[in-house]
C-alpha cells in the first residue's frame, strides 16, 4: 500500500444528524438473478474529520466508543468494511497533538479501520512525514487519485483499494480537496501536484471497470473524497460548488460518495446517488448498507444513516477495552509534555464572569479573549483578529497549581486547555461594512440562549456601541490602528476555523473574500507566541465601550449646549484592575470627570458605567472628536461629534440713507468675529456689485469706518453688504444719487453745491444745474 504525510486544514461547523436515506439502483426492489441466492448484504462504516479526538469529551464519543460501534456492526454483519474520508489526524486535541498523533493512528488501527482517503490535514507536517511516518504506522490503506508526484506524474499514493466481501469486490477511490495547496505549507508538498478530482476519480473508476485484473476490478465503487457541502441543505450542492463539481461530473460507475472537509453531517441523495458525511470529531459515524445481486454483481440498493456516538455529553457505546487502553496510555504519556513550560504571565488572564463572580459570561469583554486575538493577529500577520468566547474553556491563572509549577508559569497543558478544540487559524478579507456587520452579530438572534456573544478583539481594533439600539444598529464607531473605518476599507481578519465557517451565528465571516487556512492550529499559535515573547501581561484597556450621548437640539450640537454621556463597558468583570474615574475631553480641554460604577450586569458587557454631563465650549464647531479615557486602565476611545457653527448675528448701520456717487459713507458693525477682515460692497437690484473695499473689526467684533462710493456708481437703490469670509453677511439699504457736475452760474455767500438750474444770484459762489433760478445765502445742502 502507499503511505504518505502532509499538512492540511479544515473548517468547523455544527453537526446536523441526518435521517436514513435509501437509494435503489436498477429496478426498485429487484430480486437477485437467482431466487435461490440471497443478495449479498454489505455494511460500510464511515467516519471523517476525526482530528485526533481519541478521548470522549462532550459531543465527541471518543475512539473507544467508536471501536465498540464498529464491532457491533461487524457482529451483526461480518460483511463490514470500516472506511474514512480523511483528516483523521492533524488539528488534534492535546493528548494526540503532543504525541504527533501516534495515539490516534494506534487507536484507529485497533478499531479496525481499513481504508481512508487523505484529507488536507494528513499533509500538515509535509509529504515526507506522511509518506515515511504516518503511512507505515497506519494499518489501513491511505488512497488518493488526484495527487501525483511532479517528477513522474504517477499517483503519490494508491488511487484505489479493493476488498472482496462474500464474492463481491468493493472498490474505494480516494481524493482530496483541490484547495490543498492553499491549506498547507507549500514547502511541505513541493514535490506534489494536485489535479482535478472528477477527472482523476473517473480515470481510477475506469481502471476498476475495464476487465483488466492486473489493475484491479470492482463490482461496487465508493468514492472517499475530502471535500464537502457548505450547508446541510442539499440545495447548496450546486453544479459550480466545490462538492457539486465532483458530484455532477463523476461517472455513474461510482455508486456512492462519502465526503468530508466541511465538518457537516448530511445524508443527501443527488441524481439517485448517496452523498454523505458523518460530520466531525467522532461525534457520529455513517452506516451505509449495500445490497448486491450475487450473480451479476449489480447493486440492488444502498441506504445510509448518520448514527451519533454520544448524547448529552455521554458516549452511547461502552468503551472498547483495547482502544481505551491505548487512550489511557496516551493520556499518561501526555502528562510529561503537558507539564512543560511554554511561557509566563504576570497576572491572571480571565474570561468574563457573571455577577456571582464564578459563572462564565460570554457576553462580556475579557482580558483572555483579547489576548488570544492579539496572539492570532501576531501569528497570522493579519490586520486584526477576532476570537469567539465559547472557544475559551478556562482561564490562564497566575497562581501556582502545585509543586513544580511556580507562580506565573504557563504549561503546555494549560495553554491547550484554554483552546481545546484544535481549530485551525484562518484569514479572510472583510470590508469595513462587513466588519461592522460582524460586530453587530455579537447581539444574537432572538431566542438565543445567550443574547450577546462578545468577541475578543486584537489591539488594532477598537469600537464604540450603543447598548440601547435596535438590532443591526448597535455599532457607532470603529477604528483600526487609530484610523476611522469606512465601509469600503478592506482588512485581513484572522479567526479560527469555527468562526470562519460562520459559527455562533457570525454568518458574515463566512462571506469574506480570499479565505485561506494558515496551516496552524490555534494552540500552536499560542505556543509560538510565548516562545517568541516569553511573558504576557494582561491589557486592562477596554477595546469596546458603550457610549450614548443625549440627543442634540433641532439645529444640532452647538457651543454652550449641555450634553450627557451615558458610558458603559469601562470595566472587566473578573477581578481585574478596576477603573477609578472616567474623563471626557475635547482636544486639550477636560470637559467632565466621574467615578465609575463597576457593578457587573449579567449576560452583557455593561460593567463599568458612568454618566457625565458637560458643556460644549465656545469657539468649537464642525467635526470634532470627544475622547473617553480611564487613566487607571488605559482605556481610550474616540467619539465623533458634529458641532454646528454659532448663529450669525452681525449687523451693520450707515450714517445716512443717501449718498452721492463719489461721496463718503460712515458704516458701523457689531456681532462679528474679533480682528476679522470683512469685504464691503454695494449690491444693486440688477447688475454687478460695486466694491467699497474692506474693513477690519476690533477685538470686540465691532467696527466703525468710512468708505468711499466710486464716482462712477450709477444712481439708484442699493444694498450695502458687509460679508465674512465664510459667506455670512450683514446688510443695510442705501440710496445713491448722482455725482455733482457743472451746468449753470450760481452766486451766494457760502460754499457748497446746489441743484438750482439757470441763473442764481447771491453773495457767494456756487454752482447751479438745470433751468430755474436759485438764490443762495450761505452753505448749500451737503449730501
Amino acid at each position: 500500500m502507499n503511505l504518505v504525510p502532509a499538512r492540511a486544514r479544515t473548517r468547523t461547523a455544527a453537526l446536523a444528524l441526518g435521517t436514513i436515506a435509501a437509494v435503489t439502483l436498477g429496478v426498485i426492489g429487484a430480486a437477485p438473478a437467482s431466487a435461490a441466492d440471497d443478495p449479498v448484504e454489505i455494511d460500510v462504516v464511515t467516519i471523517n474529520d476525526f482530528h485526533g479526538r481519541i478521548e470522549a469529551d462532550g459531543a465527541s464519543g471518543g475512539a473507544a466508543a467508536l471501536a465498540t460501534a464498529v464491532k457491533q456492526v461487524r457482529a451483526a454483519n461480518p460483511n463490514t468494511i470500516f472506511a474514512a474520508a480523511g483528516d483523521l489526524i492533524g488539528a488534534s486535541t492535546f493528548t494526540s497533538f503532543i504525541q504527533d498523533d501516534n495515539p490516534t493512528i494506534d487507536a484507529l488501527n485497533a478499531a479496525g479501520l481499513e481504508v481512508s482517503s487523505t484529507g488536507n490535514h494528513e499533509y500538515d507536517q509535509g509529504w515526507a512525514d506522511l509518506r515515511d511516518r504516518v503511512v507505515p504506522r497506519a494499518d489501513w490503506e491511505y488512497i488518493n487519485s488526484n495527487v501525483v508526484l511532479k517528477s513522474t506524474g504517477e499517483p503519490a499514493l494508491a488511487p484505489s483499494w479493493v476488498k472482496e466481501v462474500d464474492g463481491v469486490r468493493v472498490g474505494f477511490i480516494g481524493a482530496v480537496t483541490e484547495a490543498l495547496g492553499s491549506l498547507v505549507s507549500p514547502a511541505g508538498i513541493a514535490d506534489l501536484e494536485v489535479r482535478n478530482i472528477a477527472d482523476s476519480v473517473n480515470a481510477a473508476a475506469a481502471d476498476l471497470k475495464d476487465g483488466d485484473e492486473s489493475n484491479g476490478e470492482a463490482d461496487v465503487i465508493i468514492l472517499l473524497v475530502h471535500e464537502g457541502a457548505t450547508t446541510t441543505d442539499v440545495s447548496s450542492v450546486t453544479p459550480d460548488s466545490p462538492l457539486g463539481q465532483i458530484v455532477y461530473n463523476v461517472d455513474d460507475d461510482v455508486n456512492a460518495i462519502v465526503s468530508a472537509h466541511t465538518h457537516l453531517a448530511y445524508n443527501f441523495t443527488i441524481d439517485g446517488r448517496p452523498v454523505v458525511s458523518a460530520g466531525k470529531y467522532g461525534e457520529a459515524y455513517g452506516l451505509m448498507k449495500i445490497s448486491v445481486d450475487p450473480t451479476d454483481k449489480s447493486v440492488l440498493s444502498i441506504s445510509d444513516e448518520i448514527k451519533p456516538l454520544a448524547a448529552d455529553g455521554v458516549p452511547l457505546y461502552a468503551p472498547d477495552p483495547t482502544v481505551q487502553g491505548i487512550v489511557d496510555d496516551a493520556v499518561t504519556a501526555a502528562e510529561g509534555p503537558g507539564n512543560a513550560t511554554v511561557g509566563a504571565v504576570t497576572a491572571d488572564f480571565n474570561r468574563a464572569r457573571q455577577s456571582d463572580g464564578v459563572t462564565e459570561n460570554r457576553g462580556g469583554e475579557s482580558t483572555l479573549g483579547n489576548f488570544v486575538a492579539d496572539v492570532q493577529q501576531w501569528s497570522t500577520g493579519a490586520d486584526l483578529a477576532l476570537m469567539n468566547p465559547g472557544g475559551l474553556r478556562t482561564d490562564i491563572t497566575y497562581a501556582s497549581s502545585g509543586d513544580g509549577d511556580p507562580d506565573g508559569n504557563v504549561t503546555y497543558r494549560e495553554a491547550a486547555t484554554v483552546q481545546p478544540f484544535a481549530n485551525t487559524m484562518m484569514t479572510t478579507t472583510l470590508t469595513g461594512a462587513q466588519l461592522k456587520q460582524v460586530l453587530e452579530e455579537q447581539w444574537q438572534p432572538a431566542g438565543a440562549s445567550r443574547p450577546i456573544l462578545k468577541l475578543g478583539v486584537s489591539q488594532a481594533l477598537s469600537y464604540t456601541y450603543d447598548p440601547t439600539a435596535a438590532a443591526g444598529s448597535h455599532i457607532t464607531t470603529m477604528t483600526v490602528n487609530g484610523a476611522t473605518v469606512s465601509p469600503t476599507d478592506t482588512f485581513t481578519v484572522a479567526v479560527n476555523s469555527f468562526l470562519a465557517a460562520g459559527g455562533d451565528n457570525f454568518t458574515t465571516l463566512a462571506e469574506g473574500a480570499n479565505t485561506a487556512d494558515t496551516g496552524k492550529v490555534d494552540l500552536q499559535s499560542m505556543v509560538d507566541w510565548f516562545s517568541a515573547n516569553g511573558t504576557a501581561t494582561p491589557d486592562n484597556a477596554q477595546r469596546a465601550v458603550g457610549v450614548v450621548l443625549s440627543p442634540p437640539d433641532a439645529d444640532g450640537y452647538s457651543a454652550g449646549d449641555t450634553v450627557t454621556a451615558n458610558l458603559s463597558s469601562l470595566a472587566f468583570s473578573a477581578g481585574e484592575q478596576a477603573p477609578d474615574e472616567v474623563t471626557i475631553s475635547l482636544g486639550d480641554a477636560e470637559l467632565a470627570t466621574s467615578a465609575v460604577d463597576p457593578t457587573v450586569i449579567d449576560a452583557s458587557d455593561e460593567a463599568g458605567r458612568a454618566d457625565l454631563t458637560f458643556t460644549i465650549p465656545d469657539g468649537v464647531e464642525g467635526a470634532q472628536s470627544l475622547t473617553v479615557s480611564v487613566a487607571s486602565t488605559g482605556t481610550s476611545v474616540q467619539v465623533p461629534i458634529e458641532i454646528a457653527a454659532p448663529a450669525f448675528d452681525g449687523a451693520v448701520t450707515v450714517s445716512a440713507k443717501k449718498v452721492a456717487a463719489g461721496g463718503k459713507l460712515v458704516i458701523r458693525g457689531t456681532g462679528f468675529e474679533p480682528r476679522e477682515k470683512l469685504a464691503v460692497h454695494l449690491q444693486p437690484k440688477k447688475g454687478a456689485a460695486v466694491s467699497l473695499g474692506s474693513v477690519t473689526t476690533d477685538r470686540d467684533g465691532t467696527f466703525r469706518d468710512t468708505v468711499s462710493v466710486p464716482r462712477s456708481t450709477k444712481a439708484g437703490t442699493y444694498t450695502l453688504v458687509v460679508r465674512q469670509a465664510d459667506g455670512d453677511k450683514a446688510t443695510a439699504a442705501v440710496q445713491v444719487t448722482r455725482a455733482p457736475s457743472g451746468g449753470g452760474h450760481g452766486h451766494g455767500n457760502g460754499g457748497g453745491s446746489g441743484n438750482g438750474g439757470g441763473h442764481g444770484h447771491g453773495h457767494g459762489s456756487g454752482a447751479g444745474h438745470g433751468g430755474g433760478h436759485g438764490h443762495g445765502g450761505g452753505c448749500l445742502p451737503r449730501f
